[in-house]
């Protein structure tokens, strides 16, 4: 039987994460044979491939993100839309994706947060934000580009730190 290969792991912050973004992941993790662990408060559908996993956690606000942050490894990709889990995945050395592709870096994290507490403020004094557009087509492309992009990174690292060893 098939085994995982890919030296790292993919956690996907599962809640809201768009059906189209898991169905990216899915195929990716198959075709490099990556380890997925989806993680959220209700029970998830995956396909049947040993090694793409769903962990259900406890009810109640960040669970989800504790358990991703709990395990995540320097070198595992996260994928969320969660600004304050992100900055806690790059803090622990590992690369965060959003379901729109864009990847969140040490010289974004602190703007894209303080953009996040402003709109927060703003949704408190009442005044209306407009929140995220659907996800298109252009945005699912978007994101399967930074995916490839972000393993292909893990994967040279890997390789790169296969060869020093030797």
């Amino acid at each position: 039987m098939l085994e995982p290969l890919a030296p790292f792991c993919i956690y996907i912050d599962a809640d809201a994460c768009p059906k189209l973004v898991k169905e990216v992941v899915f195929k990716a993790a198959i075709r490099q044979r990556v380890t997925v662990w989806l993680v959220a408060n209700r029970v998830l559908a995956t396909p049947k491939i040993r090694w793409i996993h769903a962990v259900v956690v406890e009810s109640g606000p960040d669970q989800a993100d504790a358990y991703i942050i709990e395990k995540v490894q320097q070198n595992d990709l996260a994928v969320t839309a969660d600004i304050p889990l992100a900055a806690q995945v790059l803090a622990k050395g590992a690369i965060a994706i959003d379901h729109r592709g864009r990847e969140f870096t040490q010289a974004n994290i602190h703007d894209l947060l303080a953009m996040r507490d402003l709109s927060t403020d703003l949704r408190e004094a009442q005044i209306q934000t407009s929140g995220p557009k659907a996800l298109g087509l252009k945005d699912k492309e978007a994101f399967a580009n930074a995916l490839n992009r972000c393993m292909t990174r893990l994967l040279n690292r890997s390789s790169a730190k296969n060869k020093q060893a030797t």
